[in-house]
């Protein structure tokens, strides 16, 4: 896979290690582990058609404790549940961590080299080492609604 953007800019986003991705080997190593590697690099086809009538006619409808979104695609009805969404992207995380211990993450925070351990559970961009700042960056950039940026 290459990226539209330049060969080196977007190697973390898209998870291959090269000479050119030199100090963000740590981050690919976990990203390529975790069990949202397969989300982060699915590149699924999606018409804006599609996604216009989903957004038009989407309702939103609550039973047995499961929210769904339910709307009309082509004429067809489009039903969305969490569910449905870990299974389309393989976030097959059923045993996975709901809470982490304060310990646990300042201990890990401290791994990904955060220069300031504090108590408190506010983090600041500017702590983390420039491989991790790229990373969030790159997640919250992925998962904005693009009229912004942090």
């Amino acid at each position: 896979m290459s990226s539209a953007f330049a060969d080196t800019h977007n190697m973390v986003a898209i998870l291959t290690k090269s000479a050119a991705s030199e100090g963000f080997d740590q981050i690919i190593d976990f990203l390529n582990g975790s069990y949202i590697q397969y989300a982060l690099t699915v590149n699924p086809h999606i018409y804006v058609s599609c996604t216009k009538q989903f957004w038009n006619t989407v309702t939103i409808k609550q039973s047995n404790d499961v929210t769904r979104l339910q709307a009309l695609v082509d004429r067809k009805k489009v039903v969305i549940t969490e569910t449905v969404i870990r299974d389309v992207l393989h976030l097959d995380d059923a045993e996975g961590v709901d809470c982490l211990p304060n310990e646990e993450i300042f201990a890990g925070l401290a791994r990904m080299g955060y220069e300031k351990p504090s108590t408190k559970l506010t983090f600041y961009k500017a702590f983390f080492s420039n491989q991790w700042k790229f990373l969030i960056h790159t997640i919250l950039q992925s998962m904005s609604a693009k009229r912004t940026s942090w």
